[in-house]
């Protein structure tokens, strides 16, 4: 099964690829390394907007992070011309959580997307990966991720 069947067995369907918010591109490409701009939580269309140990719990926040990964794997595929198949690994994220001083579940929310990245990717989606809590995100969003993948 290719990623593409994947993702459909999932019942996922890729968002159109978010345009960048500022000076930026949403993808950059060196070799056959691609490096994926932060991506933020969205609901409905707009910026997902929260702060962990205050008004967002964990379980809502893996949702959160499972939703950028949709959103990451979308812009992946524009950088493999439209062709998933091209993905050789995924190397790395970095997700940053918008949380309170005092929560600790950061990993735990993280997980959202690693997990969904193992789910189509199986052990080419295995990765590394950091998760801290931040002060804030852009927009006020609760989750932000970045991503790094080797292609063809």
């Amino acid at each position: 099964m290719n990623f593409s069947e994947k993702l459909a067995a999932l019942d996922i369907v890729l968002p159109a690829v978010a345009t960048p918010a500022a000076a930026y591109v949403m993808h950059s490409r060196i070799g056959n390394t691609v490096f994926l701009s932060g991506h933020i939580a969205k609901k409905d269309g707009k910026p997902w907007v929260g702060q962990f140990g205050r008004n967002i719990g964990t379980e809502e926040g893996k949702l959160a992070a499972r939703g950028v990964a949709i959103d990451l794997i979308a812009t992946l595929q524009a950088a493999c011309d439209g062709d998933l198949n091209r993905v050789r690994r995924i190397v790395k994220l970095m997700s940053l959580v918008n949380s309170t001083p005092d929560f600790t579940e950061q990993h735990l929310v993280t997980n959202g997307a690693s997990e969904l990245f193992g789910e189509v990717f199986g052990e080419q989606g295995k990765h590394a990966r950091s998760a801290f809590g931040v002060a804030q995100i852009p927009m006020g969003a609760c989750v932000e991720i970045e991503l790094i993948a080797e292609i063809e």
